[in-house]
């Protein structure tokens, strides 16, 4: 079984998978991480990194080849932005809510203001929007890929995983 977790930053995908990987036994793989430990490898900032992305699909491709080798390798929790529209599963789910919310979650996390994470995922994500829309001609501001949308804004963790986890079950995914 494979079911993928996506959304924008701060949502609570990381915190999803890792409860839902736990739930199911299930493995988690997670694009952000590697994406990431990229950044970290060369020595430069998430900013940066995207901006070197925004210069050529090499990095996404990188990224979602490997997610794409692993996904054939057997189930998993597959995390990612695009997981959803790169793989097939047998439960996409996005996650949504709203910036401030998501950026006192970033905030919190990165030990920053939550006006500069607010700055930072705004350039972040039109930095995401652009790549996507240019390299697999995806709009991220369409949720019709994904089985199920959870607003995490109005949910805490452990509902949103009981939402999530009655979703698995009912599309017999187990």
């Amino acid at each position: 079984m494979i079911v993928t977790i996506s959304g924008a930053p701060g949502t609570g995908t990381s915190t999803l998978a890792r409860s839902l990987s736990l739930e199911l036994k299930l493995r988690r793989v997670n694009s952000g991480e590697l994406f990431r430990k990229i950044a970290a490898e060369k020595n430069i900032s998430i900013r940066e990194m995207n901006r070197l992305a925004e210069r050529g699909p090499e990095i996404d491709y990188l990224i979602d080849d490997a997610q794409k080798a692993l996904a054939k390798e057997g189930g998993g929790i597959f995390e990612g932005r695009l997981s959803g529209h790169l793989l097939s599963a047998g439960l996409k789910v996005l996650l949504k809510a709203d910036l401030r919310t998501r950026a006192e979650r970033i905030a919190k996390r990165e030990a920053k203001l939550t006006e500069d994470a607010i700055a930072e995922t705004r350039i972040r994500e039109e930095s995401e929007a652009r790549r996507y829309k240019m390299y697999y001609n995806i709009d991220i501001s369409d949720f019709s890929a994904y089985d199920l949308v959870v607003d995490s804004g109005k949910f805490d963790e452990a509902a949103t995983l009981a939402i999530v986890l009655a979703a698995v079950r009912g599309r017999s995914c187990l």
